[in-house]
C-alpha cells in the first residue's frame, strides 16, 4: 500500500492511503492490556478479507490469537498499533524509511500519536482498512557518535551518565561556537517529539508539516541556553565537557551511546521519514487542543 500525494493538502496531510491487504499488529508491551479485545478485533479484520499478521514478539505475547498469519511480517501494507506513544514509536521505528503507515489505537496514558480511541475502532475500521486516512510524514533526526549513527523519531537527548550529576556541554551550530554551559542535558527534537519531553522542558512546539527541529537545554545554568528552532540542513554539534563521568546519548527514550569527555555528538535532520495514519478531521491542531487545551 503505497501512499500517494494529496493535491492542495494542508502541511501535515501530504499523502493518502490505499486499501490494505495485509496488516501487521503491534501491541502494548503488557499483553494483559490488549488481550481481551484482540479476538474480536482479529475477527473483524479477517472478516473484511484482510490478512492479519503477527511478528514473533506478538506471537509470544498472544500465542492463542486466531485467525492470524505469521508469514512475511515485514511485507505488509499497514501497521495497526494498540498501545501508547511508546508502542507507537516502536512500530514507527520498525517500518521507518518504508512506505508503510502506522495507525495507532490508544491503550496508553497519553497517546498523542494515536489516531483512534479504543471505543472508536468499530466505527472507523472500514476507513482505516479501506484507505480513508490521511498520512503524515514525520521527519526524523540523526545523531552521529563515536559508537555509530542512530535515528530518532521523537528526540535525541545528551545528558550526564550519572543520575543527579550536572552535564557540562559545549555546543555549536554549523561550526559557529555558541558556548559552554552546565545543564541537566540538551534535547534535539523533531516536530513529533516537540510535544513530549521538549514541551515539558520549556521548548517550543513545532507543528506537523514544518521541516525543522528544536534544540532545548534542560535546566540550563546559563543565559545562553535558550531554545532554538533550526531548519533542515543545519547541524548541531555537542561536545561533552563533563569531568569525571561520561555523557549519555538517548534516542527516543533508549540509551544508545556514551560520550567520553571531549567526545562529540552531531545531530541533523535525517533523510528517513516515518508515516503516521490520521483521521482527515483530526489534524495536528485538533490533537494539540484536545491533549493540552483542557
Amino acid at each position: 500500500m503505497t501512499p500517494t500525494p494529496t493535491p492542495n493538502a494542508s502541511p501535515e496531510r501530504q499523502l493518502t492511503m490505499s486499501s490494505a491487504r495485509r496488516v501487521l499488529l503491534v501491541t502494548h508491551d503488557d499483553p494483559l492490556i490488549t488481550r481481551a479485545v484482540l479476538p474480536t478485533l482479529a475477527t473483524m479484520i479477517v472478516g473484511r478479507g484482510v490478512e492479519l499478521v503477527l511478528g514473533e514478539e506478538e506471537v509470544a505475547k498472544h500465542p492463542d490469537l486466531q485467525p492470524v498469519s505469521v508469514d512475511r511480517p515485514d511485507e505488509v501494507d499497514l501497521v495497526l498499533v494498540l498501545g501508547g506513544d511508546g508502542t507507537m514509536l516502536r512500530a514507527l521505528h520498525r517500518v521507518m524509511g518504508r512506505a508503510i503507515p502506522c495507525v495507532g489505537v490508544n491503550y496508553g496514558t497519553f497517546g498523542f500519536l494515536a489516531t483512534l480511541r479504543a471505543n472508536e475502532v468499530p466505527d472507523n475500521l472500514d476507513l482505516v482498512l479501506g484507505g480513508g486516512l490521511d498520512v503524515v510524514e514525520l521527519p526524523t533526526v540523526a545523531v552521529e557518535t563515536p559508537e555509530g549513527r542512530f535515528v530518532a523519531i521523537n528526540d535525541v537527548l545528551v545528558t550526564a551518565d550519572m543520575l543527579g550529576r550536572m552535564a557540562v556541554l559545549e555546543w555549536a551550530v554549523n561550526g559557529v561556537q555558541l558556548g559552554k554551559l552546565g545543564c541537566d542535558g540538551v534535547l534535539v527534537s523533531t516536530p513529533a517529539g516537540s510535544t513530549g519531553y521538549n514541551l515539558s522542558a520549556g521548548g517550543p512546539v513545532i507543528g506537523w508539516g514544518v521541516d525543522a527541529f528544536a534544540v532545548t537545554f534542560i535546566a540550563p545554568h546559563a543565559l545562553n541556553g535558550r531554545p532554538l528552532i533550526l531548519a533542515r540542513g543545519h547541524e548541531v554539534e555537542v561536545v561533552s565537557r563533563t569531568r569525571g563521568t561520561a555523557s549519555r546519548v538517548v534516542v527516543d527514550g533508549h540509551p544508545v551511546a556514551s560520550l567520553a569527555s571531549g567526545a562529540m555528538a552531531t545531530m541533523r535532520m535525517a533523510p528517513e521519514v516515518a508515516l503516521l495514519g490520521v483521521l482527515p478531521d483530526r489534524p495536528f491542531l485538533s490533537r494539540y487542543r484536545d491533549k493540552f487545551g483542557h
